[in-house]
């Protein structure tokens, strides 16, 4: 969807690691519920914390899950972090760059986790009688799963376009290229109409979007104004 008008980067060993990772996990998901009877993606997809499903875990293991059904989900994910994450990772050093990615990635779940009962109220209040809410919002929040490297993957673009505000993109359907700095906000803008302004879910963490998206943009900021090479 986007790509660089100055060419490709490269595949620095960081992202190497990130993209193998899911790929092997992906694999993991489709195949193993079959072979061993193991839901990987049940395990390892995020819930909220009244959830009896909910383990640790899952503030980390989530966003190296997608959908087993739906390939898009990855491919879209995974091309987005190799194209902005290699340019911080060749920028920042491999050791800063995984801790800055998996930092966004908690960050995006701890905000997605909080605003579910705000999602499960929104849920419950467009499509049920008020005698029904409490209880459609127990159900919706006990039930809910998370799944997807986007949360992390949105700190990175953040950070990209603080950091490379004035790169060209090309956009899908878009006949000139556009600078980072404009394109990233707009999707932080959609993920704020998604997440405010939906009537009924739309299956899209959008709240992990902006969170991850907040942390990253937060990180950077702050390791710009300290001048810090490296933070562990």
């Amino acid at each position: 969807m986007v790509r660089f008008r100055t060419g490709s980067p490269n595949f620095p060993p960081g992202i190497r690691i990130l993209l193998i990772l899911n790929g092997l996990i992906y694999l993991a998901q489709k195949l193993l519920p079959d072979m061993t009877g193991w839901d990987v993606t049940e395990w390892g997809a995020l819930h909220h914390w009244s959830s009896p499903l909910f383990k640790p875990h899952q503030i980390i293991t989530h966003m190296f899950m997608h959908d087993p059904q739906n390939f898009g989900h990855i491919l879209f994910n995974m091309f987005a972090l190799w194209m902005f994450g290699s340019i911080l990772e060749n920028y920042w050093g491999t050791k800063r760059f995984l801790n800055f990615y998996i930092i966004c990635g908690i960050g995006a779940a701890v905000v997605q986790v909080l605003m579910i009962p705000y999602e499960a109220a929104r849920f419950a209040h467009a499509s049920y009688v008020p005698e029904a809410w409490p209880q459609v919002i127990q159900a919706y929040t006990e039930q809910y799963s998370m799944i997807g490297a986007s949360g992390a993957i949105m700190g990175v673009m953040a950070a990209f376009a603080y950091l490379f505000p004035n790169t060209e993109l090309f956009i899908f359907l878009i006949p000139v290229p556009v600078k980072a700095k404009y394109v990233i906000p707009v999707y932080v803008l959609i993920d704020l109409f998604g997440g405010f302004g939906r009537q009924t879910g739309d299956n899209i963490g959008h709240f992990a979007h902006l969170g991850g998206a907040l942390v990253g943009i937060i990180i950077v900021i702050i390791m710009n104004r300290t001048n810090r090479r490296n933070f562990y």
